[in-house]
């Protein structure tokens, strides 16, 4: 039987990711002890693994295809296929940002400022690719955690970290001097992988399920009966019901109307479209949109 070894990444993306593939229809149960979670579809085999590491898995054909940053990619150099991005709701709605932050004292102001100073990161490759495009000699070093700490404390001159609001780095009283990148969620593949024609099918499947899911999110059906004569009312006076689908009903001069709208306009909609003479109206969650 055909497997696809796909990779999912372990840490701060994995509840995220185990809830978007149910969404997406595929149950998947990951346990404490093993890396190895069990997924409802015999077609896959999937792993944990950190999304710093996933890239380069990837790469080398341990694995078919798996999720992982923008980031990442970059900072192991991989060569890889790109399926599509994943902008997750909740998890990751807007992408981060790797930038350059230093105490709200320092004198550095901007990337010229780190001539002959300390650097912290997670990203060392990505930082000194940064300092060798503005031809700045500084020295950098890998930082396992508590990044902000080590500057706020004097350790080091500036950190490069990562970031989606900077509320955090605010918090810490750090200053942001400079963005070096910006980062999204990403399905990838192998090239060899994706060049084998079932594989490229599933991955491809895989994705217009997630992609689907992702579509839904904020969004709910509503279904709804009105007279005919005052359908064109309810429409006009509702902009959000934008090409809803329109079915006769068994009563003449009476038609169904079904629609897509999103989330937070419903409360604002209903009661208009009950005032037009809508009846039976019927609001329900969406699990997947595919466009």
């Amino acid at each position: 039987m055909n497997k696809l070894k796909l990779g999912l990444p372990k840490g701060s993306l994995q509840d995220a990711t185990v809830a978007l593939f149910g969404k997406a229809g595929f149950k998947v149960v990951v346990s404490s002890r093993s890396y190895f979670p069990q997924v409802d579809d015999v077609e896959i085999s999937p792993v944990l693994l950190r999304a710093q590491e996933m890239s380069r898995y990837v790469e080398d054909g341990t694995l078919d295809c798996g999720i992982t940053g923008m980031d990442w990619i970059v900072e192991n150099g991989s060569h890889v296929e790109y399926l599509s991005e994943l902008v997750y709701s909740k998890a990751t709605t807007n992408k981060v940002r790797w930038v350059l932050a230093v105490p709200e004292e320092s004198n550095i102001k901007s990337v010229k400022g780190l001539a002959g100073k300390k650097i912290a990161t997670e990203v060392v490759g990505l930082t000194k690719k940064y300092l060798q495009k503005h031809k700045v000699k500084a020295h950098v070093e890998f930082s396992w955690g508590a990044t902000e700490a080590k500057v706020t404390t004097g350790l080091v001159d500036a950190i490069v970290e990562l970031t989606e609001t900077g509320s955090s780095l605010r918090a810490n009283k750090l200053r942001i001097v400079d963005t070096l990148c910006e980062s999204s969620t990403q399905f990838i593949a192998n090239k060899a992988a994706y060049r084998d024609e079932w594989k490229r099918r599933k991955m491809e499947q895989v994705v217009m399920l997630l992609r689907g899911a992702l579509a839904a999110n904020n969004m709910v059906g509503l279904k709804l009966n009105i007279e005919e004569k005052n359908l064109g009312k309810a429409i006009q006076n509702m902009p959000a019901l934008k090409n809803p689908t329109i079915a006769p009903l068994a009563q003449d001069g009476w038609v169904a109307v079904e629609t897509v709208i999103e989330e937070s306009v419903v409360r604002s909609i209903i009661p208009a479209l009950k005032e037009a003479g809508a009846q039976g109206i019927i609001e329900y969650p969406l699990n997947k949109l595919i466009l």
